[in-house]
């Protein structure tokens, strides 16, 4: 098992990997990524994500996607991990553990305050998993989003 940063020939794996996630969270309809998108984000002039991948005898079998958020509250920047996933025939060998293990070590040696994420309700066995890695939930606060045409929509409301 190797966890390690993401490579430009590793991109059409990862797009594979970002589809079965959105699969597994019933939301595969929503998932527009593109290789080009991808790669553009993570390897262009002002790369603004970042990842690591869990390979398995040289295959890409998880994923791990990130970018660095801001806390004014600590002064300090954080990263956020927008997907963590590991190929179900994969998991409980370690590899989810060793992904998220490898951005809290990211976040210590940089000097980002935390590392934080967003779970599904429903996906026990991912909350189980991070609790057992001392992370909690964010009790009293709810994520919102504006997308799409509500997105559009405010942008030009006055």
């Amino acid at each position: 098992m190797t966890v390690r940063p993401i490579r430009p020939d590793d991109v059409p794996a990862v797009v594979g990997l970002v589809r079965e996630l959105a699969d597994y969270e019933k939301a595969l309809h929503e998932v527009r990524l593109t290789e080009d998108q991808l790669a553009g984000c993570l390897f262009g002039d002002s790369p603004a994500l970042f990842g690591h991948v869990a390979e398995l005898d040289g295959e890409v079998v998880g994923v791990a996607l990130w970018f660095l958020n801001f806390s004014t509250w600590r002064g300090t920047h954080g990263v956020y991990l927008e997907d963590l996933y590991v190929q179900p025939q994969h998991r409980g060998r370690g590899l989810g553990k060793e992904l998220l293990r490898t951005l809290a070590a990211v976040c210590v040696e940089r000097g980002y305050s935390r590392l934080e994420w967003s779970v599904l309700d429903w996906n026990t066995p991912s909350i189980d998993f991070y609790r057992a890695a001392g992370a909690v939930p964010m009790d009293g606060w709810s994520v919102f989003r504006l997308t799409d045409d509500a997105l559009a929509n405010f942008s030009v409301a006055r």
